[in-house]
């Protein structure tokens, strides 16, 4: 084993080419956001999802083969060689000039989400078991690198196009660009190379735990916990901006404090996973993913429905019609008058406001239980910014732990086939960030609703808990049939 100052180099270099990497990855989130707000494209909702999505499928689908190579080659070649490679798509970005180009060169560039799978497999031959998790925990931070494009890009955006508003924005994929060309030739000065001496199986046996169905089931927890992190460090931004009408910038640093927490706190969760458990740490994330996002799916609304009317008293003539009251052959019935109410955003809970509208006439002839005045009730819900704001970042440090979590399953069930289970179940997982906003894209066109991302995420979050829980108690009957009878018959 090599010493730990030059192990620490690699995990230097490796996280920091990570964070750049992922920077570069969610970079559509903010740049096709900002290109539909100032209408130099007119792409719909359905397109911008497919925009946020094609670069998260490239990097996701890639990242078996890339972790295969990576193995076999040695990390140092393989994550120069995609630094370099991926740099050319950003670098001619500029020249796209509709959805088509613009979907194709966002394929090529997303191939730097394979990123985690070179730094996984490289960092990890670099240090001993007991450092394992330490250097993997503090290698996935590299995760918040979601929150550099976040805050970062929209500001540069905003200056670049104050001299030239049409084609200021084309300055950013090119200082994305150079940045992965600067990253890969410090590479290639300062990495060291070294492949697994391990890899020799052909094929069949490398792909062979993929028929086991625990694999599928890590990969749908984390189709959750890192898809839909990295869907929403994307979404977010036109999310704050069409129900919250935040600027650019404002919208950005929200989802910033969405992506940053929930990137750094990765290394905490491996911390919780080790002390008290993976499948503990897991029940606790998918139960509060499943809390939260209920309290998230609530939209902006303003409903009005049928509220207590006035019904005449006795027989008569209405004899006198005033706002707060109707009298009928004497008898007074009073009126509820309808008041203003402060809809702004500043209600934590809906506001409720309730009045009647006077449905007779002067000198008309009414019969007893008749209505003279017709009840309206109004529901006013203004979700709230601060306190969405608020769940939305502990849904993101949920699932920060739940990442953390996910991964720490997999060495105790396949340790000697940490790479190829780990390649396919983070495979799985960025499909999440590829469909995700396809999803909602698709969900917001045909609801109407921004909320309906987070219904899914619910009906999501319940589904993956049901199949953990049942495996569990599953596990528990077979192993302990007499013990489980003793708890059934009590």
């Amino acid at each position: 084993m090599a010493d730990l100052s030059l192990s620490h180099r690699i995990l230097f270099l490796n996280t920091l080419a990570f964070t750049i990497c992922f920077a570069c990855w969610t970079l559509n989130g903010v740049l096709v956001t900002f290109l539909v707000d100032k209408e130099i494209f007119d792409w719909n909702v359905v397109q911008i999802g497919w925009l946020l999505g094609i670069p998260v499928l490239t990097g996701s689908i890639m990242r078996l083969p890339i972790g295969i190579l990576t193995d076999k080659y040695g990390g140092k070649i393989i994550f120069s060689v995609l630094l370099l490679l991926c740099s050319i798509p950003l670098f001619l970005l500029p020249f796209a000039n509709s959805f088509w180009s613009f979907a194709v060169l966002s394929f090529f560039f997303g191939l730097v989400g394979t990123s985690f799978a070179v730094g996984i497999g490289y960092t990890s031959i670099w240090y001993p078991k007991e450092w394992q998790g330490r250097a993997l925990g503090i290698f996935g931070m590299g995760n918040a690198g979601a929150a550099i494009t976040t805050f970062i890009a929209p500001t540069l955006l905003n200056n670049f196009s104050e001299k030239d508003p049409v084609n200021g924005w084309k300055m950013l994929p090119i200082i994305y660009g150079a940045s992965l060309v600067i990253i890969g030739l410090l590479f290639i000065v300062f990495a060291k190379n070294r492949t697994n001496q391990g890899v020799s199986k052909n094929m069949s046996e490398l792909l062979s735990p993929l028929k086991k169905t625990r694999v599928w089931r890590f990969g749908t927890y984390y189709f959750l916990v890192f898809g839909f992190f990295v869907a929403y460090s994307q979404w977010l931004l036109p999310n704050f901006m069409n129900v919250y009408g935040t600027t650019l910038v404002m919208g950005g640093m929200f989802a910033t404090m969405f992506s940053l927490p929930s990137g750094i706190i990765r290394a905490f969760g491996g911390y919780l996973s080790d002390k008290f458990g993976a499948r503990k740490v897991m029940y606790w994330v998918l139960g509060s993913s499943i809390i939260i996002s209920f309290l998230l799916m609530f939209p902006k609304m303003e409903i009005f429905t049928a509220g207590p009317g006035v019904l005449a008293s006795n027989n008569g003539t209405v004899t006198e019609i005033a706002a707060d009251k109707i009298v009928v052959s004497g008898k007074v019935h009073q009126i509820t008058a309808k008041k203003k109410t402060d809809t702004e955003n500043n209600a934590v809970f809906p506001v409720k406001n309730y009045w009647q509208e006077i449905v007779v006439k002067q000198n008309q002839e009414v019969k007893k239980k008749e209505l003279l005045a017709r009840g309206i009730t109004q529901i006013n819900f203004s979700a709230n910014l601060w306190v969405y704001l608020v769940l939305v970042i502990l849904i993101g440090i949920s699932w920060g732990i739940g990442k953390a979590a996910v991964y720490k399953h997999i060495p105790e069930y396949f340790p000697n086939e940490i790479g190829v289970v780990g390649g396919m179940v983070g495979l799985i997982g960025g499909l999440g960030g590829f469909f995700g906003p396809i999803i909602f894209g698709y969900l917001l066109d045909y609801t109407g609703l921004w909320t309906s991302s987070w219904i899914f995420i619910f009906i999501l979050s319940v589904l993956c808990l049901l199949w953990m829980h049942r495996t569990i108690i599953k596990a528990m009957r077979k192993k302990s049939p007499d013990f489980t009878r003793h708890i059934e018959d009590h």
